[in-house]
């Protein structure tokens, strides 16, 4: 496999990243369409550029979308590109993203976030590997790996009516759940030590961490993930003083949706998600049953599925 030492996402041992990575391995040898999902923060696109880099496409282009972002009224220009005077102030031929990346990956992130009608477009892509530049009906092919994620339950957007089930289908050839933070806290430790030292390379003289300053990170919920544990590290770099890294304890509480000074309700409704996503994660998604976490929690399983629902948990991605 190949090395990722710079990659936070691939630092750790925890049973929960190491899956990740067996099926990194495993689907990277193929020209599969993946479907990434996880919380934002959990390093989706590293695992994308990991299955790119592993790819026989890896001497190829990777082209980044984040579909979160691009203007509605020019998705279609961004990726498939448009002719001079397609629209107005198109003033010369643009190549679209899935041109810049024939022969190799391209990378659609927030891929929940597409409207309608460029969800039409893209199936016909994946379907017959053409696109149509915008002021021009020919058709053009391109090889393209299409690689896609999310922090969206597409499932629930399908009910909604806001994403299609056919597109769906073709991009969840192999699906890959990356795990949230506070589902490998055992990899705390070597993620603490891999920002201090990328980060102590421009702020020289960290020798150690103050002793205080593990735990708290492994109690923590760590609602925006390895980025947020990124950027705390960052910042504890840029305010101490001395050889000793320490992090301030009150970032942590004032980060955390169930800590901060709001009600008493908000912090029992986080804790209570924490149990259940627990129960969750050791029945493999299972709610009822013998071996279901409404048994494991002594619940009956309506009620459980009724908390599922009001604390908006997806217990799908723990099957």
């Amino acid at each position: 496999m190949e090395n990722h030492e710079n990659d936070p996402l691939f630092v750790g041992t925890s049973p929960a990243i190491q899956s990740v990575l067996a099926k990194v391995s495993r689907v990277a040898r193929t020209d599969s369409t993946v479907l990434i999902t996880g919380e934002t923060g959990t390093g989706k696109e590293l695992v994308a550029r990991a299955i790119h880099k592993q790819s026989k496409r890896a001497d190829q282009p990777f082209v980044s979308v984040n579909c979160a972002v691009l203007p509605v009224t020019l998705i279609a220009s961004e990726l498939f590109g448009h002719e001079k005077g397609a629209f107005t102030g198109a003033e010369q031929r643009r190549l679209g993203r899935f041109e810049l990346a024939n022969g190799g990956t391209i990378f659609l992130d927030e891929i929940g976030e597409l409207p309608l009608e460029t969800q039409v477009m893209l199936l016909r892509v994946l379907q017959e590997r053409t696109i149509e530049r915008v002021g021009n009906g020919q058709q053009i092919f391109v090889d393209v790996r299409v690689l896609a994620a999310t922090n969206r339950d597409l499932q629930a957007c399908i009910m909604a009516g806001t994403f299609r089930s056919d597109l769906f289908y073709r991009l969840n050839v192999f699906p890959i759940s990356v795990p949230p933070l506070r589902e490998r806290k055992e990899d705390i430790p070597a993620l603490l030590h891999h920002f201090v030292d990328r980060g102590a390379i421009q702020k020289k003289g960290i020798r150690t961490i103050d002793p205080t300053t593990l735990p708290a990170l492994e109690s923590y919920h760590w609602p925006g993930n390895i980025r947020e544990l990124q950027n705390i590290v960052e910042r504890s770099l840029i305010l101490c003083d001395e050889g000793t890294l320490s992090v301030d304890v009150a970032w942590l509480a004032g980060a955390a949706p169930h800590n901060r000074g709001g009600s008493l309700l908000e912090r029992v409704m986080g804790y209570e998600k924490e149990i259940i996503e627990g129960a969750l994660k050791e029945s493999k998604g299972k709610v009822a049953g013998p071996t279901g976490a409404s048994k494991l929690l002594g619940i009956p399983s309506t009620t459980l599925e009724s908390r599922i629902k009001i604390l908006r948990i997806n217990k799908n991605r723990f099957k």
